[in-house]
């Protein structure tokens, strides 16, 4: 549904150039949420200003749906931009405007007609829980509702895809779940792809299907979170599970990861039953991600990697990603 090929853009002078995507290439599957994390400077926001050309990039295509949208003029790409809403950290609402005349707004300027604006008014009004805000201000909602308003007046046009740029960053944890899952249900629902930008692991774990992982401009790792979490190495799936520090010592430090398995399995107990050996519990997580159910727990072993070998064979046997943290000595 988007695709981002080879993408380049680059702010600034020639004397002082400051590159905020640097070949950039990323995927995003038709009907998923796919959540693009990293911290402030990342290049995340002119990313996803990219993917409907607010930012035109230097370099490279866009394209979402069948269009390639660096290939359209701009009478083309203002069409094309209709079938792509977007979401704002700061809610961009105008104060004089009530709900409902925030939403009717991305209408108006489309040039559909009062009947039809308020008949789909209605409708995503009653989608986001806001049927009974409809004549109410910006200035009368809690910053949870005033994102349902431009969640509604993103989704107005009948949008195929969904860019949300931090939508929830400014707002509590409750209030940041509870938009969380309307975006959710809104995928579900309308089938709607949804592509998000966010600094805090916490969104990525709750909501997304597929993530990719920015820094300085550059993506480091993307796919899904069930496929990322069974590849040995990723600051992605570590990210999902912290477990903390190392412990001090001589000792093989592992860590074991569950994806899709019954976290009630005594794989720990059986291990040193089955190899005679004592097995620390360093530090355990699970969560449930991208639908399914999946932990991991970093465990102590005494002795080498290579003294442990048949005790790490039989875990992998069993299906489990086992990543040797530390090779004790």
């Amino acid at each position: 549904m988007i695709t981002l090929n080879s993408v380049t853009k680059t702010f600034g002078d020639a004397a002082n150039p400051v590159r905020a995507l640097d070949d950039v290439s990323l995927s995003v599957a038709s009907g998923e949420i796919f959540g693009v994390i990293g911290q402030s400077g990342a290049g995340k926001s002119t990313l996803i200003r990219t993917v409907n050309l607010l930012e035109r990039p230097d370099a490279g295509t866009v394209t979402v749906g069948d269009r390639e949208l660096t290939a359209l003029n701009d009478r083309e790409l203002l069409q094309a931009r209709r079938e792509i809403g977007m979401v704002f950290q700061q809610f961009n609402l105008l104060d004089s405007r009530t709900v409902r005349g925030n939403v009717e707004l991305a209408l108006e300027v489309v040039g559909v007609d009062r009947r039809e604006r308020t008949k789909r008014t209605n409708e995503i009004l009653e989608l986001v829980g806001l049927e009974h805000k409809a004549q109410q201000y910006p200035a009368q909602l809690s910053g949870g509702q005033k994102q349902r308003v431009g969640i509604a007046r993103a989704l107005a046009s009948r949008p195929r895809v969904l860019l949300s740029d931090e939508a929830t960053s400014a707002l509590d944890p409750e209030t940041t779940e509870s938009i969380l899952q309307l975006l959710r249900s809104i995928n579900k629902e309308l089938g709607l792809t949804i592509l998000l930008i966010t600094h805090e692991m916490d969104v990525v774990k709750s909501i997304c299907d597929s993530a990719a992982l920015m820094s300085g401009g550059r993506i480091l790792e993307q796919g899904r979170l069930v496929d990322l979490l069974s590849q040995p190495g990723s600051q992605l799936a570590r990210g999902l599970f912290p477990l903390g520090e190392l412990p001090e010592g001589n000792s093989t430090v592992i860590d074991v990861t569950f994806v899709g398995l019954s976290s009630g399995r005594p794989v720990v107990s059986q291990l040193a039953r089955t190899h005679q050996i004592d097995v620390g519990l360093v530090g355990a997580a699970i969560e449930t991600i991208a639908g399914a159910q999946s932990g991991r727990t970093r465990l102590e072993l005494p002795g080498t990697a290579d003294a442990n070998a048949a005790a790490i064979n039989d875990l992998r046997a069993q299906g489990l990603v086992v990543e040797i943290v530390r090779s004790g000595r």
